[in-house]
């Protein structure tokens, strides 16, 4: 009889803290609602934060809190969000997006060239591509690089993408995608000595974008050198 008191005793205490969880998560809803209104972005987040905490380890608002660390450019906490949310979905390509650019952001490069080889797997997007193969010619890995070029000049492109590069202390040009990609190859086909095949890269970069001015230099220490 004493057990069977002790177990319906447990029922209702399950039952009234499911209750008050349920109603806490309801009334937490509504703050992060109202913050939204107000464009309160501090409040926004704490809410965000006592919404994971009370709905679990698999709630949908690490998702929405991992895009607002990024947008603040909280890089670290936004790779720490996003190593949780990947436990439970590994694939996802939003989050992988997330994660290789926040670790490319604060210098984790052969993190971000795991993680970014990863999420060309899953989405075969050439951004990504080029992203990956971005990374690994600054990390100098020269022939990993130039075959994954070879595969993202190979993609589509939805020309949605443009690439930033510095000309000088003072000025960056912005680049299309694909005349990037031609670059890019290019620098890899000199690294191994390719010289005609980098040659060909740059010029087609440059038919891409006619003021593409690093592909111009290129081709000029490419003439330098064969001098």
């Amino acid at each position: 009889m004493k057990k069977i008191f002790s177990g319906i005793v447990m029922l209702l205490f399950v039952s009234a803290y499911a209750q008050n969880n349920a109603e806490a998560i309801q009334l937490e809803k509504k703050i992060l609602e109202k913050a939204k209104d107000y464009s309160d972005p501090a409040s926004v987040k704490n809410s965000m934060l006592k919404l994971i905490v009370l709905e679990g380890d698999k709630s949908q608002y690490k998702d929405s809190l991992a895009l607002l660390y990024y947008a603040e450019r909280k890089y670290g906490s936004c790779f720490v969000i996003t190593q949780e949310i990947l436990k439970n979905k590994p694939n996802d390509i939003k989050t992988l997006e997330l994660q290789s650019f926040s670790l490319e952001a604060i210098g984790a490069y052969d993190k971000a060239a795991e993680s970014f080889a990863k999420l060309f797997a899953q989405s075969n997007d050439n951004y990504h591509g080029f992203s990956l193969a971005n990374l690994q010619y600054v990390l100098k890995r020269y022939p990993e690089s130039f075959a994954t070029i070879q595969k993202v000049e190979k993609l589509n492109d939805t020309g949605n993408y443009t690439v930033s590069y510095a000309i000088n202390q003072n000025h960056n040009q912005e680049v299309e995608l694909i005349a990037a990609i031609q670059y890019l190859k290019g620098l890899n086909a000199a690294e191994l000595k390719q010289n005609p095949v980098a040659k060909t890269s740059f010029e087609k970069a440059i038919t891409i974008q006619p003021d593409f001015v690093l592909a111009k230099e290129a081709i000029a220490n490419l003439s330098a050198e064969k001098q």
